[in-house]
């Protein structure tokens, strides 16, 4: 017998009047929520990174000591990439009688890739000609008083002053001031020689395809000195604030799907608890299981597909209309439509078939007496078969979106962790009324009996409500967090410009010079290089390069390879928490406090001994405490920092920071001619630039909350129509025992509105334990509580879903008392 037409024909019916029309809509939601998310997250990242990448002047950047073979180049070319050329190198800048120490930039026609050179005056040129130098706006003043100055054998013509390069980075300490040069100038120097100390950075722009496409070649052949690296590999303010933001919106989208699909698990229960009567009936009439199977597989498939279709087509419209609202900036990333729309589809598959295949087995189970007695259900299944199958679901899809095992770890484990302390919470506070609602005199004790009544089913209702909120409060409150600890980290007065190479005896000089004209500066931290040469008397080992033998082992622990720049103080730097250990007490020595993530990196922890060499002399001492460092102050900070007994023998150089006042424009100048030797570095146009890309990620994490707030309506409204059917039969029994309509809608206005305060209540909790571990172990944020949650809230909740419930029974309440009775 071919049920199809069968099937068919109550598809329509159900479609029109249904349940159905509630699972089709969240199904609609978790493919559109998630096609769009992908197609607007994909593109925000993609916009995001490309603007940031102004950073490195490029999209990728391979950086190396030696110079690379051409055949790697002309390989990118052939890919489709841009490719420009850098050589750094320091040297001595001679004109008439003064000399600088500069860190010369040789650059080749297409740099910069990314971004523009900031210049101070106007140039008709986009960089240098050969036989001219551009100078760093530290030696603006040697243009005005000459024009010519050499390097090495050379001599050149000095044409313009540069405020800023797109990729002159944040390393503070190199304090040597850059000179730009043509690439094609550099052999004329002479001062290129066997064992030159030089930086070759090549820089590649293209689209995203073809890049993966060269690093996957280009991986195979890298020696351990040469690294390929993005924006997002860089350790500055700009990489974390991308990463932060990413994370976000990864979590945004899985606590989505995960509202989506709870809507659908609830929605399908209450279809399949409305078809018990109708599946007893066909099996009365002689229907077999296959078909009744067939009827019931068929329904929940057509609803799935047309769910997938619609959800893919409003995903895209919707994706489309976001991007149209956008700034032109973060609209004009790259992007591939295929994986979205795989995404969205394979949402809708999963979320389809795994949160519905439950409830189709006990409506399956239906016996066929059900027809004579109401009061037969299906037989019982296995409580933990719904979870499993739902856990699992929720799981593989997780995986699907997110592609992180430990974020889809996370997720699991915190949500069943938080439906556990809602029902045993909800349960026990609705219990706790059972003698208070003995009593129906008034439409709060009429409220608080019904709740009585429904003790289990508002538990499960109330856990439905308590989640959509925490997961609401959670993205709201992350955001809010993370752009407080954005604005906290570059607040108006963040220091701007940077003193560095400031001797011992300029300190008090320089002090009171900057106190004269009212500037505020951070401490004077001393400078002194070192390296970090054995630990717990073992040797560090140092990179070997495929030069050197590939097949070398490494000798003792891993050391950083590179000289280190150490201080020393008596008092804890600001922005340096202690997470462990203790700060140095009276007159230590022998100590040293470290950065907890070098610390990790280098497998080091507290008691453990490290030898540094510094000016050839060894300097052994114990780690006593590790520090938090948060890096994008734009003060002062140091991976290693010692008491002043064992590092004040050392001569140091000093630095500080400091805001530019407004309104001083001659504070640098005469801070130059006062201070010759002292360099005065602005990062004004650093920090300005990386405004810029907070304020674009912003943005973004503000249009992804549109999706969770109608997730999180699709799940209250859900959850409300599940009380439909039992509150129907309530309301005919109340109205035939004369019971007035007033009585009964406010009586319907209280059980809502205290539902709505005790998941606004629990939602503060669990928001609150949930926000603590998120902040601690994912987002690297302070943890800290919000007091006036604990009121508003629950005032909130019990507002929103007394709303949502009472629109949901307006017609119920509307209907006279044989309306009721035929609607039951």
């Amino acid at each position: 017998m071919n049920i199809f037409p069968l099937a068919w024909r109550l598809f329509r019916r159900e479609l029109a009047h249904g349940q159905l029309r509630l699972i089709g809509a969240a199904l609609i939601l978790a493919v559109a929520a998630v096609t769009a998310l992908a197609l607007v997250s994909d593109r925000l990242q993609s916009s995001i990174v490309r603007q940031a990448s102004t950073f490195l002047a490029a999209d990728r950047v391979l950086s190396s000591p030696q110079q690379v073979d051409p055949a790697w180049l002309e390989a990118a070319r052939e890919a489709g990439l841009q490719v420009s050329t850098t050589l750094e190198f320091q040297s001595m800048l001679f004109s008439e009688e003064r000399f600088q120490l500069v860190t010369v930039k040789a650059v080749s026609p297409q740099y910069p890739l990314r971004g523009s050179i900031d210049l101070v005056g106007q140039s008709l040129t986009p960089l240098p000609e050969p036989g001219a130098l551009w100078l760093d706006s530290r030696l603006a003043g040697w243009i005005e008083q000459s024009n010519l100055a050499e390097i090495g054998e050379a001599s050149f013509s000095l044409d313009q002053a540069i405020r800023r390069l797109p990729d002159g980075g944040f390393n503070l300490f190199a304090s040597a001031p850059v000179v730009l040069m043509n690439l094609s100038d550099v052999d004329a120097t002479g001062v290129i020689q066997p064992g030159s100390r030089l930086s070759w950075r090549y820089q590649f722009v293209g689209n995203t395809e073809a890049i993966k496409s060269y690093a996957k070649w280009l991986n195979g052949r890298l020696t351990t000195s040469q690294r390929w690296v993005d924006v997002r590999s860089q350790d500055s303010p700009v990489s974390r604030a991308i990463q932060r933001a990413e994370q976000f919106l990864l979590l945004t989208a899985l606590l989505g799907i995960a509202l989506a699909c709870a809507a659908i698990s609830v929605a399908t229960q209450r279809y399949c608890l409305r078809h018990y009567d109708a599946v007893a009936m066909l099996k009365t009439l002689g229907a077999s299981h296959n078909q009744v199977r067939g009827i019931f597989v068929t329904h929940l498939s057509l609803v799935t597909l047309l769910g997938i279709a619609i959800g893919l087509m409003v995903g895209l419209i919707g994706a489309e209309a976001l991007l149209a609202w956008l700034p032109q900036e973060l609209s004009q990333g790259e992007i591939s439509v295929a994986r979205p729309l795989a995404l969205g589809a394979a949402t809708g598959l999963v979320a389809g078939f795994g949160f519905t295949l439950y409830p189709l087995l006990r409506l399956l189970a239906i016996p066929p007496l059900r027809v004579l007695r109401k009061d037969l259900g299906p037989v019982r299944w296995q409580g933990w078969l719904n979870g499993v199958l739902s856990v699992a679901a929720l799981a593989l899809l997780a995986y699907i979106y997110s592609g992180n095992a430990m974020m889809t770890g996370v997720l699991l484990i915190g949500g069943a962790a938080l439906a556990l302390l809602l029902l045993l919470v909800a349960w026990l506070l609705l219990n706790w009324g059972r003698q208070l609602g003995m009593r129906t005199g008034t439409p709060l004790q009429l409220a608080i009996a019904g709740l009585r009544r429904r003790a289990r089913d508002n538990a499960v209702q109330l856990v439905g409500f308590s989640v959509s909120l925490v997961l609401l409060l959670t993205i709201l409150a992350l955001r809010q967090d993370i752009l407080a600890d954005w604005q906290k980290q570059l607040p108006q007065g963040t220091p701007d410009h940077f003193l560095v190479n400031i001797s011992l005896d300029e300190l008090p000089q320089m002090g009171n010079f900057l106190s004269s004209r009212q500037v505020e500066a951070t401490d004077f931290y001393p400078v002194i290089r070192g390296r970090l040469s054995a630990i717990n008397g073992a040797q560090v080992s140092q990179p070997v390069t495929k030069e050197e033998g590939e097949q070398q082992p490494r000798q003792g622990p891993s050391g950083i390879g590179r000289e280190l720049n150490l201080t020393f103080r008596d008092s804890l730097p600001p922005n340096n928490p202690v997470v462990a250990g203790n700060w140095f007490e009276g007159d230590a020595r022998g100590e040293v406090s470290v950065e907890s993530r070098v610390a990790e990196r280098l497998g080091i922890g507290l008691g453990d001994r490290l030898t540094f060499t510094i000016d050839t002399q060894p300097v052994e001492v114990e780690v006593t405490s590790l520090r938090k460092v948060n890096w994008e102050t734009m003060q002062p900070n140091f991976f290693m920092i010692f008491p002043p007994a064992d590092l004040v023998r050392f001569p140091a150089t000093y630095i500080a920071s400091f805001k530019h006042p407004q309104g001083d424009a001659g504070l640098v100048g005469e801070l130059i001619r006062q201070f010759p030797t002292v360099s005065v570095i602005d990062v004004g146009s650093i920090i300005t630039q990386l405004r810029e890309v907070i304020d674009q990620v912003s943005l973004a994490l503000t249009l992804v909350l549109l999706v969770v707030v109608l997730a999180s309506a699709m799940v209250l409204i859900a959850q409300t129509e599940a009380g439909m059917a039992s509150r129907r039969q309530e309301l005919a029994i109340m109205r035939t025992l004369g019971a007035a309509g007033s009585l009964l809608r406010r009586a319907v206005a209280w059980e809502f509105l205290l539902l709505g305060a005790v998941a606004g209540l629990l939602a503060v909790v669990v928001t609150e334990l949930t926000l603590a571990l998120l902040k601690s172990q994912v987002f690297n944020l302070v943890v800290n509580g919000h007091t006036l949650w604990w009121f508003l809230i629950p005032v909130l909740g019990a507002l929103l879903i007394g709303s949502i419930g009472m629109l949901a029974c307006r017609r119920l309440l509307a209907n006279q008392c044989g309306a009721l009775l035929r609607g039951g």
